[in-house]
């Protein structure tokens, strides 16, 4: 095992780094040790340099196992910048180059060898590799190896079969994105040996969450209107399809910016070809395209620290994913922005790609039926097949994950075993089920970073409110509009306050029948008074389930907190609900909403002016807010919203009756903190 100042010294002579970033070097001595291990970091976190540190301390060949060609690339360019001694094996290389770094890695002149995993199927190539063993094994973006993570290709699935023969090398499996069942599968999968687990980082304090309803053809005006402005660039743009990314990017390529110029966009998805692909990458990377609009093919690999915002024009189809992609904001730490649009469109576009990716039993029973033991190949079964020839691909490729089809290099194929049915069975369930938290997420009253950290499995840190996403932060929203409630609205959260005094919880279908006799509002209005309300720190919102009749049914149970048990119809609350888009990005919100924003904001919609004493007591509230809220674990405005604060400061109050007359000040919060706010209006001058 190397000595501790070897390692440094490597980090500084090789890599240029001073220092180690925050888990690097536990991780980086368990692989030098000999140790398998998982690491789970989020993007931008130094996951990279996790092994290849630890290749150059053992010597010898690293063998590199990666997904995409654009993310190999990518990390082979910046080793041979770095001096290093690097080959690839992949389909977009001449196979002379292909041969080439066969024969420099069997002669021990390469340091890092980075493969696609479908060369491990390739006849004898397993074989060669085994001939010299490598020094270590990285397997990049290993969540693709779970049949519960992202079955991005068969052949990542079927690494473990191969590693056998290369050990004793350590294995180091390394993702961004893995939940507890994830990782729990990638050990098994890879037949890890008393593996070192690494889970770490998963909470980004400089990126703030906005989950925006917008219907499919608003949004490109939305996304331009965003991006006009030069400071939210450079951007990724999320598209949920190929001809989407190239009609969006027209868009923006065509839309005036801020300074009276055009923004520079490209399109980039798998339908391009690959001198198209990395032009876009490169252009981007070195600054000269500030947007692109991809489909999830983008990113991977990708090293640039200042992106500012992320955008999803659609639904991911997981959470994993999803944050997978909004890690690739806010790299240099600096405050970035992300926007989730979505709207019914797209749960019926997912329901689609749900059912053409997995398709019913009886198509991949139809494959399964034309299968014999002796070898045939896959076009004439195609032919003879009554699938049409996607219906019939995309069922022989589940056949092949599941072990009911057998396809060798060659393209030819022989019958699997039976199991095949129950393990498809669970997976198409699962993959519903990760979409169905994907809603979940667009309706959640929980803060968005805080739902993202608890889905990975980090339940403690999950109950510290990050204080700048929609839901922490209303008023700071950018897109989202929000609204003060009507005099009919504000009589409702009363009664929804005095319908819950006296029991445990109540479901919110159950209230609402309770208390909306009439009918007078929709169940989505209703939600988002509840939301309200939970924004507030009035109510708090649980999502449940029962069984009946052998269906799971979800629902919301709705309780009160101690602040929503103090509540009075005259207690003046800070209550912002959801109203649509800004309309300054193109939407207008309905016409009856406008009326009921305007008659509601009309008697305190003014800006407060402040005297230059009010100016610096409202800058001493502030600076104690801040402290406060980081002592409590809360957003800023949930200790003090920002009119209030302004409102304290301007009428300046001296004892708690003055403080209790200003709006936004309870009998809670001046209970809890009147003393500190009266002392300070007291001492400021």
């Amino acid at each position: 095992m190397a000595e501790p100042v070897e390692l440094a010294e490597l980090l500084r002579s090789v890599f240029g780094f001073a220092r180690f970033r925050a888990n690097q070097e536990a991780v980086c001595r368990a692989a030098i040790d000999g140790r398998d291990l998982l690491l789970v970091m989020p993007t931008g976190f130094g996951k990279s340099l996790c092994y290849q540190l630890p290749a150059l301390a053992l010597g010898g060949t690293a063998l590199v196992i990666s997904p995409l060609i654009a993310l190999m690339e990518d990390q082979a360019a910046k080793l041979t910048a770095l001096g290093l001694r690097v080959g690839r094996i992949h389909s977009g290389l001449d196979r002379t180059v292909a041969r080439q770094a066969c024969v420099d890695y069997l002669n021990g002149s390469l340091q890092f060898l980075f493969i696609a995993p479908e060369r491990l199927r390739v006849p004898g190539f397993g074989e060669m590799l085994a001939k010299r063993k490598p020094a270590l094994i990285a397997i990049d973006e290993a969540h693709c190896i779970s049949q519960w993570g992202h079955d991005f290709r068969p052949d990542y699935r079927m690494i473990g079969q191969y590693l056998p023969a290369l050990r004793p090398a350590p294995v180091l499996a390394l993702t961004a994105t893995a939940t507890p069942s994830v990782q729990a599968d990638i050990l098994t999968q890879l037949g890890m040996v008393k593996p070192a687990k690494f889970i770490h980082g998963f909470r980004r304090d400089n990126l703030a969450i906005e989950v925006v309803e917008l219907p499919m053809p608003e949004r490109p005006g939305a996304i331009c209107g965003l991006l006009a402005d030069a400071a939210r660039r450079p951007a990724i743009v999320y598209a949920t399809s190929r001809k989407g990314a190239e009609m969006l990017a027209g868009e923006l390529s065509a839309t005036k910016t801020n300074k009276a110029g055009r923004i520079p966009a490209a399109a980039y998805h798998a339908g391009l070809d690959a001198a198209t692909r990395e032009r876009v990458q490169t252009a981007f990377q070195a600054g000269k395209l500030e947007v692109v609009v991809a489909t999830i093919a983008f990113g991977m690999g990708i090293d640039k620290a200042n992106i500012r915002t992320v955008i999803h024009a659609g639904l991911p189809a997981t959470l994993e994913g999803y944050y997978q992609e909004i890690g690739r904001a806010g790299r240099d730490g600096e405050q970035s922005r992300t926007y989730l649009m979505h709207s019914y469109a797209d749960q019926r576009m997912r329901d689609f790609f749900l059912n053409r990716d997995y398709p019913p039993v009886d198509h991949l029973q139809q494959v399964f039926r034309a299968l014999g033991e002796n070898s045939q190949p896959v076009d004439e079964l195609r032919a003879a097949s009554k699938l049409g020839e996607e219906e019939f691909d995309k069922a022989l490729e589940k056949l092949a994950i599941h072990g009911g089809a057998l396809v060798d290099f060659g393209g030819n194929v022989t019958a699997g075993g039976p199991g095949w049915k129950k393990t498809y069975a669970v997976q198409a369930q699962y993959r519903a089920e990760q979409f169905e938290k994907v809603l979940r997420f667009t309706t959640s009253t929980e803060c968005r970073m805080g739902a993202l950290v608890r889905h990975f499995g980090d339940v403690e840190d999950a109950s510290r409110p990050c204080g700048i996403c929609d839901v922490c932060d209303p008023a700071g929203a950018v897109l989202r509009q929000f609204r003060r409630p009507t005099a009919a609205e504000r009589e409702l959260m009363q009664a929804i306050a005095d319908e819950l005094r006296t029991v445990d919880y109540k479901a919110a279908g159950a209230l609402q029948r309770n208390l909306d006799h009439a009918g007078k509002m929709s169940r989505s209005e209703f939600d988002g008074l509840l939301n309200a309300m939970t924004r507030a720190g009035l109510i708090e919102i649980e999502e449940a389930e029962y069984e009946k009749d052998g269906e799971v049914r979800r629902y919301r149970k709705v309780r009160l907190t101690e602040s929503g048990l103090e509540l009075r119809a005259s207690s003046p609350v800070e209550l912002l609900i959801s109203d649509g888009v800004v309309e300054e990005f193109g939407r207008r919100p309905a016409a009856a909403k406008r009326v009921k924003a305007t008659s509601a904001k009309a008697e305190d919609s003014s800006p407060i002016k402040l005297t230059a004493a009010g100016e610096a007591l409202a800058a001493q509230l502030k600076e104690w807010r801040a402290i406060e809220a980081k002592r409590l674990g809360l957003p800023a405005f949930m200790v003090l919203h920002d009119r209030t604060l302004a409102a304290v400061a301007q009428a300046r109050p001296v004892n708690p009756k003055q403080l209790l007359e200003i709006s936004g000040m309870g009998p809670a919060k001046v209970e809890r903190f009147g003393e500190a706010i009266l002392g300070l209006c007291g001492t400021t001058e």
